[in-house]
């Protein structure tokens, strides 16, 4: 599926992934919709390119990958930094940490992973809500990928954007906290489709939160009923193991 949106200064950009492009209804344009479309598919056929060349590099490093995506503040870094301390020693981790501004996440994780790779995407990428095929590139460059065994990507936080661009990934994954509210898969369908894993992340705050877990796991079920879906608590460690061995069950098969 794709969108195309523009910002309050009046620069636009497309949102997409591989394959057959949806670039969205622009009927309201009635003097420029078929040139806006035109120009969509161009750049999101590019996007794919690179992508594309990113999954093969990665293939012939033998590198599993992985998208890590969520909305700002689901727990994202502070679920690597206990998978990266659990897994120290079994796996070979790169990181590539995705933000519009600052090493602050990166930093957090410098001491725990083999590598870590940062794409500011205010540094020469527009400052977009999002990493595509070009930003990963250039994030892979800063990784020794022949050395490692997984890289993670930490995508920035965004619950739409990320989810539209195929980077060179293996496998799409999303963070969600419960107190994000559990009618989210239904008002943010492109993200839920997208992972086939939904890491549930805060479950230590639920006694605490109005938050209904079945009715959640039926929105999630109904806008995509083949996710996977994983209870965790990164701040108590809760459920993070059975995360790990995922993780390791899928390098180790090279799924």
């Amino acid at each position: 599926m794709g969108r195309f949106h523009a910002h309050a200064d009046g620069t636009v950009h497309a949102h997409g992934h591989d394959h057959d492009h949806d670039v969205g209804d622009h009927r309201g344009y009635t003097e420029t919709g078929t040139v806006r479309v035109e120009v969509l598919e161009r750049l999101l056929s590019e996007n794919d390119r690179v992508a594309a060349a990113n999954r093969g590099r990665l293939a012939d490093a033998g590198v599993h990958t992985v998208n890590l995506m969520s909305s700002p503040g689901a727990g994202k870094t502070t679920l690597l930094r206990e998978t990266l301390a659990r897994l120290h020693g079994q796996l070979r981790i790169g990181v590539i940490e995705g933000d519009i501004a600052t090493s602050l996440d990166a930093d957090q994780l410098a001491d725990l992973a083999d590598a870590v790779s940062l794409v500011n995407t205010s540094a020469g990428f527009g400052g977009e809500c999002h990493l595509d095929a070009v930003m990963v590139r250039a994030g892979m460059q800063g990784l020794p990928l022949d050395d490692l065994d997984l890289v993670v990507i930490e995508n920035v936080g965004n619950l739409v954007c990320p989810a539209e661009f195929d980077v060179g990934e293996d496998v799409k994954v999303m963070v969600f906290a419960v107190t994000e509210g559990e009618e989210k898969p239904l008002k943010y369908p492109v993200m839920f489709r997208a992972v086939e894993r939904v890491l549930v992340n805060k479950t230590d705050l639920l006694p605490h939160l109005d938050f209904e877990l079945d009715r959640f796991l039926d929105n999630v079920r109904a806008v995509n009923p083949l996710a996977e879906v994983q209870l965790l608590s990164a701040r108590t460690g809760e459920g993070i193991d059975a995360w790990c061995d995922w993780l390791t069950a899928r390098v180790g098969s090279g799924a």
